[in-house]
Order: C-alpha cells, then structure tokens, then sequence
C-alpha cells in the first residue's frame, strides 16, 4: 500500500473519524468508478460520519431520557382509544408546543394509555435534540425532598428545570403533603413560560386541592401548568383490560 494511503488512514485514526476509516476503500472505489471530483467524493466521505455520529447523538439522547419503554405514536392503538383526537396527537409530535412552551396534560383513568402518548411525545422531542426526561411524580417529589433536607435543593431545581421537556407521570396517584406540594410549586413555577412539561394524571382538575392538601397551592400549581397548556381527556376502556375483553366479546 501507498504510503500516502497509509498517512491518511493514520490521520482519520488520529482524528478519530471512525467510519471515514472504516468505508474509505468503498468509498475510494466509489469515487474511481463514478468518476467524482475530490470535493464530490470528500462530500460523501464526511456525510458518512456524520450520519453515524447523528444516530448516535439520537440514541443517546433517548437514553437520557430515561423513559420507561420504547413506545412511539405508531404503537398506539387510536380505534381503541376513540375519545383521542388523534390529528392534535400527531400535531403534538411536530413539537411546536416545545417552540411556544406550551405544557401538555393527559388526564383520564388507569390504562388508558396517558403514559404511552407522554413517553412517545418525549421520544419524538428527544430524537430532535430536545433535552427530555421522564420521571415519575413520586420519584420527583422524593428527590426533591432529599436534596431540601441536605440543603442542595437549589442544585435539583436547576437540574430538572433545564430540560426542554420534562415529563411528570402519574402526578396524584399519591398525597402530597404541604411540605412537599411547595417544593413542587418551585419547580413548575420555574419551567413557567420557560420550558414545556408533560404530565399525566387520573385526577380532574378540581380535586387537586386534595392531591397537594392545600387548596392555595393547589390553585398555584394549576394556574402555571394551565396557563399554555393542552388538555387531553382520554375516556376509554383499559388497554390492560383489552385483551381479557376480547374472549367476551367473541362470545356475545
């Protein structure tokens, strides 16, 4: 081999440009029998890396996430879930609520896919480079409260402030106490027209007094997520009943 072949393999090497170095004979190839210019076939060379590196970025970005499945919006099954308006769903994955920090809250009973719509629309942010997280409402308050007691709450609240999208699951599925709703307060009112959250919740609107046991900080916490947001309201059956469903309906 050349030793200029072998020169600018070592200086892929040393510049760490692993899938220039990985398909340079191909592409060398390529550029012989399609007669490129050097620009052309450079052009193609670096897209290479750069299509690797950007897949890679997307992964992790996702994995940042730390959702808790893998679900997107081509998984939901929205027959099933026929009170969805599902054009607003899909309006939802082009992300112009992340543009104008508009929040998104999916209400409806257990099972009816709340978490599987946040998480796909959290998915979608992420791929794009959004910052995104998700968490569990308990899990956030614990946290919260953690740091508070070691006296490092201001670190949490930046922390879970600086993501674009941060998706706050199964908010009211347990009290929180009035300690703790203040602590929440803290966060939401910082995202406030800053960043876009996502939550999911089984309980309407006007019983989140008894969730936060505080009707002042109940109306707070309401009056910031409110503000700019969009409120889907899923009525429909179970999907985890879904299954079980169909034996009875055959047998009708």
């Amino acid at each position: 081999m050349s030793s200029t072949y072998m020169q600018l393999k070592n200086n892929l090497n040393y510049l760490k440009l692993s899938q220039m170095n990985e398909n340079l004979d191909e592409m060398l190839d390529y550029i012989t029998r399609n007669n490129l210019s050097f620009t052309e076939g450079l052009i193609k060379l670096t897209q290479i890396e750069i299509d690797h590196r950007e897949k890679n970025m997307v992964k992790s970005m996702v994995k940042v996430g730390a959702f808790p499945h893998h679900k997107e919006l081509r998984d939901f099954d929205f027959d099933f879930q026929s009170s969805i308006n599902k054009q607003q769903i899909l309006d939802f994955e082009t992300l112009r609520f992340i543009e104008n920090c508009e929040n998104i809250v999916f209400l409806g009973n257990s099972g009816v896919g709340k978490t599987h719509l946040a998480v796909s629309i959290g998915i979608a942010a992420a791929k794009r480079r959004n910052s995104t997280y998700f968490i569990k409402c308990h899990n956030l308050i614990q946290q919260l409260k953690k740091a508070n007691n070691e006296n490092r709450l201001e670190d949490r609240l930046r922390h879970f402030t600086k993501y674009k999208v941060l998706i706050i699951d199964e908010l009211g599925y347990l009290p929180i106490n009035k300690d703790d709703a203040k602590l929440f307060f803290q966060l939401i009112d910082r995202r406030y027209e800053k960043r876009s959250t996502i939550l999911t919740t089984n309980i309407n609107f006007s019983e989140w007094d008894e969730v936060f046991c505080d009707v002042v900080m109940a109306n707070a916490i309401l009056d910031r997520i409110l503000h700019h947001a969009h409120v889907v309201t899923i009525t429909g059956k179970s999907y985890r009943l879904k299954d079980q469903m169909k034996p009875n309906e055959e047998e009708s």
